[in-house]
């Protein structure tokens, strides 16, 4: 009998949320994403070592007229590509590759700073049809992955949490949409005091669900994948959404368990649904009556930036 696993990968395209070479080797997924979080593990994994130790000494001749700002910020940069790089060439798909947090609110920052990962990745060989660049869905963010898009460097826009980030992705024709599910449902336990939901009745399932159908009920092909996983319930629950980007430890148990994985999500793209498109003043009121989608897009972009933070000053100790 086929493990969870692999009957999932014949629904839903499997995405590694590791930087973990050896762990994407064992899962085969078609795609992996990166985020500074992820960045920060790479230090303590043995096959990183040498790596690191290489690029930052090219950074070192790169950057020696740099203010320690400006050289910090490059070295993050040319690991997150090295490493992107090394997994881009295991995969069969994409790697996502994150502007750094302190952007988010930036439009121009966020382009310039696109821009420049996908050069450093075109200097390494990694042309832009395998790259995914992960901006914040906040209103800065949607508008300059729109800017992206049409110069063909197409985006995956994260942290996303409320109806109203998920349409103006939508209206945006950005390539790939990450909504969350376990910081949602996180937020609701605590709120209401619940210990466990159901998979039907989990509030993250359902706003994921919800994402999809508005996807599929208006005809857009923009890809959604689910996200922030707690628990193997919550990915079967997903089963047959365009993509799942999975922790190494939930996929350890998915490929470990055996049995048929049943069909949650269809996505008929066959919508024509029609609707004027979302302005900025209708996204940030839309945005804001949704208290959890607010705190869980600032808490986000928080703990992005502190990891960000984190990264840096592992580098300066090794510069």
């Amino acid at each position: 009998m086929a493990t969870q696993l692999e009957s999932l990968k014949a629904l839903s395209k499997v995405v590694a949320d590791t930087g973990d070479l050896e762990a994407i080797k064992k899962y085969q997924p078609h795609d992996s994403t990166t985020n500074p979080s992820l960045l920060l593990k790479a230090f303590d994994l043995d096959g990183y070592q040498e790596l690191i130790d290489k690029t930052l000494a090219d950074v070192k001749k790169e950057a020696s007229g740099m203010e320690r700002e400006a050289q910090l910020e490059h070295a993050v940069d040319r690991l997150s590509v090295v490493i992107g790089t090394e997994i881009a060439n295991i995969v069969p798909g994409r790697i996502s590759t994150e502007v750094a947090a302190k952007l988010s609110f930036d439009q121009q920052g966020s382009i310039d700073k696109a821009r420049k990962l996908i050069d450093l990745y075109d200097d390494a060989g990694i042309g832009r049809d395998k790259v995914l660049i992960k901006l914040a869905s906040t209103w800065e963010g949607i508008r300059a992955a729109e800017v992206l898009e049409k110069e063909g460097i197409q985006c995956n826009l994260t942290l996303l949490f409320s109806d109203a980030q998920a349409r103006a992705c939508f209206e945006a024709g950005v390539f790939l949409i990450s909504p969350f599910v376990g910081r949602v449902t996180d937020w609701y336990k605590q709120r209401d005091g619940v210990e466990n939901y159901s998979p039907e009745e989990d509030p993250g399932v359902k706003f994921v669900r919800s994402v999809c159908d508005y996807a599929s009920n208006y005809g857009y092909d923009t890809v959604v994948m689910g996200a922030s996983f707690r628990n193997t319930d919550q990915i079967l629950a997903l089963a047959g959404c365009n993509r799942l980007t999975i922790s190494p430890d939930l996929l350890e148990k998915l490929a470990n368990t055996e049995g048929e994985v049943e069909r949650k999500v269809t996505d008929t793209g066959a919508g024509d649904k029609k609707i004027e498109p979302m302005t900025e003043r209708q996204f940030r009121w839309e945005h804001n009556q949704d208290a959890m989608a607010n705190d869980k897009l600032a808490e986000g972009i928080r703990k992005f930036a502190e990891d960000q933070e984190k990264l840096e000053g592992m580098i300066e100790k090794r510069l």
